[in-house]
């Protein structure tokens, strides 16, 4: 059996389901081989979307025309804003979503987008001739051809799972493991590792004591994830509160000697910023209690999922453990939690497409990159599809800017500086978080993903129309004059100072205690502005508002970005031989050589390579 493709994406998680989504609709021939059409995106940890810079990304995801917003809008059972204390910078959507239900919206996706097929296989070898990937080889013998292949493999190669002294090949629980697909990439000389992630237990929610928790409530105001589609249509369920105590502490510790991760049965990295309860005990033995959060799998099933206690630990101790939190003392358990170990691949080998230096025509993405989370490879899933499309059209390559999407930054991250552990966003990474808000993605990268034929026109004239609203009430906020009797008991109202004479009205909002909306309900003409389509009032208040509050803060971080992207404009690749650059250090030199970045602006961000060697390069260059 052999059949010819434009574009063949291996795997069906959710790199793979936004690398196949936006390949097609980029007008390329694709099909997506994965190994069970039944579990397309599985959520193989928390069924969660969103969090910390995680939900920046999902939103950049859907103001570049992919699908894991609205899918995720679909599917959510309990949305919330976090970061809400702090300025909007750093807000961050996450929802918890029906796992099932999940699965199922994106088949549907799937299984209505044009020029896109799906097979169901094991891809074990990447076929390669002249240094170019051409295709792949299946376990059932079919030989896949085409243009670009994208590998989002996940946790799949070469996976082993364990729980306690028990070791189990596989890339999720009772799926197999791929073992040849590695080795048949790495023989071209692209560099490979293990990883290790983790999984909690599984719990019976009928056996819970939901008395001795405290419940967490979503949100249900106008906030969701994608800018464009409907709002959420399921039932929203509350999450709940537990901690461990020094009880759980004990009966753990009595069998750390049996922790894979402890004993030297696993050498691999594990990710730092999610770590398991073991790690958390033994990193910080003077705590007491730790923080568990029991979430809903669904809205019709009785599985919970226990954030926080991710563990490799013997099935018997995390679950004797566990029954020494009062609301958990009954508790029946669907499975335990494991850890699993994987290859990845180096990313310094990749340029910012995602496409191999090493193996043109090859594109990675998600996990087998070194990074951990599904909004993390969903971004990548992304980015690599349009360019193995736009390499089959033999058109210009899609990249962002790290001050133009934290999508941008991730992919910086990952090919500048490489990984030594799991990669996983934070709004720290990013120097210009002021603005890569959540609420302006569509405004940095939809017309874009319009541009290049991502966006759909339908998603493109709505964001025009929310630009010129937000160009409206900001236009009228800056020309308008408010008298004391207008606003003063308003003002009065929310505790902040009455005005003595008339002033700007931008002058008002300027204040951290006065909102737009609450001038529009004294203020008719402002109200009459406000009015938008599809009622999306509220979002364009917000966004319109966040622009005139930080106006100094957005202006500053523009300019600095503006100062940085000179050295971006400075091409470099091959221009030099670093081996022989006796005018920057050793360290340099070395670093250089191996990841040969394109421009000056991503050579300053290697680690190891100083401002002084970035300076002699330019004096080197007559710059």
């Amino acid at each position: 059996m052999t059949e010819k493709y434009d574009v063949i994406v291996i795997g069906g998680g959710h790199a793979g389901c936004e690398a196949a989504t936006a390949s097609a609709r980029m007008g390329a021939h694709t099909l997506l081989v994965t190994m069970d059409m039944n579990k397309i995106a599985q959520m193989s940890c928390n069924p969660a979307v969103g969090g910390i810079a995680k939900g920046q990304i999902v939103r950049e995801i859907d103001a570049l025309g992919g699908q894991m917003a609205l899918v995720t809008d679909a599917t959510a059972i309990q949305f919330r804003m976090l970061n809400r204390s702090k300025g909007p910078a750093v807000w961050s959507p996450r929802s918890q979503c029906d796992r099932g239900k999940f699965i199922w919206k994106w088949r549907e996706v799937l299984d209505h987008t044009p020029l896109l097929d799906v097979y169901q296989d094991q891809a074990e070898e990447l076929l390669v001739e002249h240094g170019e990937a051409v295709g792949v080889r299946t376990l059932w013998g079919a030989e896949l051809r085409a243009k670009s292949v994208v590998i989002t493999a996940g946790t799949f190669l070469r996976g082993l799972m364990h729980v306690g002294s028990k070791q189990v090949e596989g890339g999720r629980i009772a799926e197999p493991s791929v073992h040849h697909l590695t080795e048949s990439i790495t023989r071209h000389g692209i560099r490979s590792g293990r990883m290790k992630t983790g999984t909690p237990v599984r719990i019976d929610r009928r056996s819970v004591h939901f008395e001795d928790m405290e419940r967490q409530d979503g949100e249900t105001d106008f906030h969701q994830f994608s800018f464009f589609g409907p709002h959420r249509p399921l039932e929203q369920r509350p999450c709940w509160i537990c901690y461990t105590n020094p009880k759980v502490h004990e009966r753990l510790m009595s069998d750390i000697s049996l922790s894979p991760l402890y004993n030297g049965q696993i050498q691999s990295i594990g990710p730092r910023y999610c770590p398991s309860i073991e790690t958390k005990l033994m990193t910080f033995p003077e705590r007491e209690q730790h923080l568990l959060f029991l979430e809903p799998e669904g809205e019709d099933t009785n599985e919970m999922y226990l954030n926080g206690y991710s563990s490799s630990m013997p099935a018997e101790a995390q679950i004797e453990a566990l029954r020494h939190i009062p609301g958990l003392r009954d508790i029946k358990v669907y499975r335990p939690g494991y850890a699993i170990e994987y290859d990845f691949f180096d990313p310094t080998q990749l340029h910012h497409t995602l496409e191999s230096k090493v193996i043109s025509g090859l594109f990675l993405a998600g996990q087998v990159n070194g990074t951990t989370g599904y909004e993390e490879a969903g971004g990548q899933g992304l980015v690599a599809g349009i360019n193995a499309a736009l390499r089959c059209a033999g058109t210009d390559t899609f990249t962002m800017r790290r001050d133009e999407s934290y999508i941008g930054v991730l992919i910086d991250d990952l090919v500048t500086k490489g990984v030594d552990e799991p990669y996983r966003m934070f709004t720290s990474r990013a120097e210009y978080r002021v603005l890569l808000r959540q609420d302006d993605a569509d405004e940095r990268l939809t017309e874009r993903a319009y541009s290049i034929g991502m966006a759909t026109r339908e998603r493109y004239e709505w964001w025009m129309e929310k630009k010129a609203a937000i160009s409206r009430v900001t236009e009228y906020c800056t020309q308008t004059h408010v008298k004391p009797a207008q606003v003063n008991a308003l003002l009065e109202h929310v505790g902040t100072s009455p005005i003595k004479g008339g002033c700007l009205l931008i002058d008002i909002l300027s204040r951290p205690q006065v909102t737009l909306q609450q001038m529009a309900e004294i203020l008719p003409e402002l109200q009459a502005i406000l009015h938008a389509p599809e009622n999306r009032q509220e979002e364009i208040a917000e966004g319109a508002e966040i622009r005139i509050k930080y106006k100094g803060y957005i202006d500053r971080e523009r300019m600095m970005a503006e100062k940085m992207q000179r050295l971006e404009s400075i091409k470099i690749r091959g221009h030099f031989d670093y081996e022989n650059l006796q005018a920057i250090s050793i360290e340099a030199r070395q670093k250089l050589a191996r990841i040969n970045p394109a421009t000056l602006g991503q050579a300053s961000r290697i680690p190891g390579v100083s401002p002084s060697d970035i300076n002699a390069m330019l004096v080197l260059m007559g710059r």
